[in-house]
């Protein structure tokens, strides 16, 4: 499954057209970032994982989505439930996020 690129005027209807969703928030800046994306994206094509939409935000440019989440530093990740957020952390750990969609998925 793709993973979306979101912006603030999109993120309402995204969330409202999917019951799942885990939002990766980041920067252009942030070299942490740039070197999660690529299991942000393994983990969107992980088949247990089909139920939950993965969304990706510019931080920078988005303030509403940043605020809707609490995005306190990044990466940082926020998951919703029937558009309520759910859980929401800064983390670089693969294992943090996979914990994430795991009880997101219950």
């Amino acid at each position: 499954m793709p993973v979306f690129v979101v912006n603030d005027s999109d993120l309402p209807e995204t969330l409202s057209a999917h019951d799942r969703v885990i939002i990766q928030f980041h920067a252009d800046w942030c070299g942490s970032c740039k070197l999660f994306a690529p299991q942000f994206r393994r983990l969107s094509d992980d088949l247990k994982f089909t139920s939950v939409s993965f969304v990706s935000v510019n931080s920078e440019n988005n303030p509403i989505a940043r605020k809707l989440a609490n995005v306190d530093n990044l990466p940082f990740f926020a998951t919703f439930r029937n558009g309520s957020l759910v859980e929401n952390t800064a983390t670089a750990k693969e294992e943090t996020v996979v914990g994430m969609l795991e009880r997101l998925m219950q």
